[in-house]
């Protein structure tokens, strides 16, 4: 069953989905699917090549930004927002639960000059909490702004 959660108008997190969940994504006009999942980070996970294969078969693009328990990085967050900024349409993000998906979106907003309050807004009411990577957040944004972080 779908669990699709608005983190924006163009951007949904779900915990782990498997390839009957990309049908309602179609429905809900999703154009690009991006998996933050490592395979084989769960035996009963369906691997990155099968998620992909559905959705390309439905017309969807798919881009793989796996992130491991070891954290975030640089490049993973400028692969994000790559890949957010050139989507035909909405996206969906996905991992085990839906969190990583939603940490590294949160990263990318910042990083585009996105206000963090209002990024942290939209998760929470997602039911996602970024106060893991909230000062992180607050440096990318002041930076993207041209302002001082502390």
């Amino acid at each position: 069953m779908s669990d699709f959660r608005r983190l924006s108008q163009s951007v949904l997190a779900s915990p782990q989905i498997t390839t009957a969940d990309l049908a309602a994504a179609a429905d809900r006009g999703v154009t690009l699917v991006i998996n933050n999942r490592p395979d084989g980070e769960a035996p009963d996970e369906p691997q990155g090549t099968e998620i992909e294969a559905a959705a390309r078969a439905l017309g969807m693009d798919y881009v793989a930004i796996p992130i491991t328990h070891a954290g975030f990085s640089a490049p993973q967050v400028a692969a994000m927002r790559q890949a957010l900024d050139n989507a035909a349409g909405p996206v969906l993000a996905y991992c085990r639960s839906g969190t990583r998906s939603t940490l590294l979106w949160s990263l990318a907003q910042a990083q585009a000059g996105i206000d963090p309050d209002e990024i942290a807004g939209a998760a929470q009411s997602a039911g996602y909490d970024v106060s893991p990577v909230r000062q992180v957040m607050d440096v990318m944004a002041a930076q993207a702004r041209g302002q001082s972080a502390v």
